[in-house]
C-alpha cells in the first residue's frame, strides 16, 4: 500500500452497509487505485456473551438502549493498534448533538494520515468513551437517522473527493459550493434551448472575462436567495482580506 494512502476506519455494528456508495463512482475507484483505504470494526466482536450483546439500559432509567463503553471502547483500541502519532489522526463521533460539519472541516480531515469514525446506534454512546478518546461530535443536520453509517458515508465521500487524483480535474475542486463561502452558480450543457429555456447568452460568448462576471454575479445571487448566512461571512472575510 502506498504511504500516502488515507486510511478510513469505521467502528460500525453494521460493517455490511459498506462501501454501499463508497464503492461505486470516482469514490470507489479512488478506492481500487488505493488513494484511500477502508477498514471496518464490528463492537460485536469484542463482545463476551454468546449473543454478542453492546448495550445495556440507560443508567438513572429512559428508553432505549446505550452502547457500552467496555465493548465500544474495544473496537476504538483495535483501531488505534499501530498508531504512533495521534496527532496525525481525526477521531468522529457522528452525533445530532454535534457541531454541524462544514467543507473546512472535512478538508481539515484530509490533512491528517487517517480519519477514525464512530457509528452510534440505539440511544447514544457511553459518554465515558467519548471523553477518554477524546472525540470529536459533528451533526450533518438538525434531524435524526438511525445509526451513523449513512452519515459517516457521507463524511467519507466529501473527504476522498478532496484527495489528489480523485477527481480529474483541480480546476473542478476550484468553484464549487463553500469552497470561498459561496454557493456554486448554475450550470448549464446542450441542448442550447430545451423547453424554450434558453442557456444564458453570457456563457456562449467565448469571451472568458465576460463568463467569470457572470458566474461570479450568480454565485452571490443564489447565495443571497438560499444561504445569506454564507454571504455574510464571505462579505466578511473579503473585507478582513483587504
Amino acid at each position: 500500500m502506498k504511504k500516502n494512502t488515507f486510511k478510513v476506519k469505521v467502528i460500525t455494528l453494521f460493517p455490511e452497509s459498506f462501501p454501499g456508495v463508497l464503492g461505486v463512482g470516482v469514490i470507489g475507484r479512488a478506492l481500487k487505485k488505493k488513494i484511500w483505504s477502508l477498514k471496518l470494526f464490528n463492537p460485536r466482536d469484542y463482545a463476551k456473551d454468546n449473543h454478542k450483546s453492546v448495550d445495556d439500559t440507560t443508567s438513572g432509567g429512559g428508553p432505549g438502549m446505550i452502547l457500552r463503553a467496555d465493548i465500544i471502547g474495544k473496537a476504538i483500541d483495535a483501531s488505534l493498534r499501530g498508531i504512533k502519532e495521534k496527532k496525525k489522526i481525526s477521531l468522529i463521533n457522528l452525533t445530532p448533538r454535534g457541531k454541524p460539519i462544514t467543507q473546512k472541516d472535512i478538508k481539515r480531515f484530509t490533512k491528517k494520515n487517517e480519519l477514525i469514525i464512530l457509528c452510534g446506534r440505539y440511544e447514544g454512546i457511553d459518554q465515558r468513551v467519548l471523553d477518554f478518546y477524546k472525540f470529536d461530535e459533528y451533526s450533518l443536520g438538525d434531524y435524526i437517522l438511525a445509526g451513523g453509517e449513512v452519515a459517516a458515508q457521507t463524511v467519507i465521500e466529501a473527504a476522498v473527493r478532496l484527495l489528489p487524483g480523485t477527481l480529474g480535474e483541480k480546476e473542478s475542486l476550484k468553484d464549487e459550493s463553500f469552497s470561498q463561502d459561496l454557493l456554486e452558480f448554475p450550470q448549464y450543457t446542450r441542448p442550447r434551448i430545451w423547453k424554450n429555456l434558453k442557456i444564458p447568452e453570457e456563457l456562449q460568448s467565448g469571451n472568458h472575462k465576460l463568463i467569470s462576471e457572470w458566474r461570479m454575479k450568480n454565485s452571490l445571487k443564489l447565495t443571497q436567495k438560499i444561504r445569506p448566512d454564507l454571504l455574510k461571512k464571505y462579505k466578511k472575510n473579503k473585507t478582513t482580506k483587504k
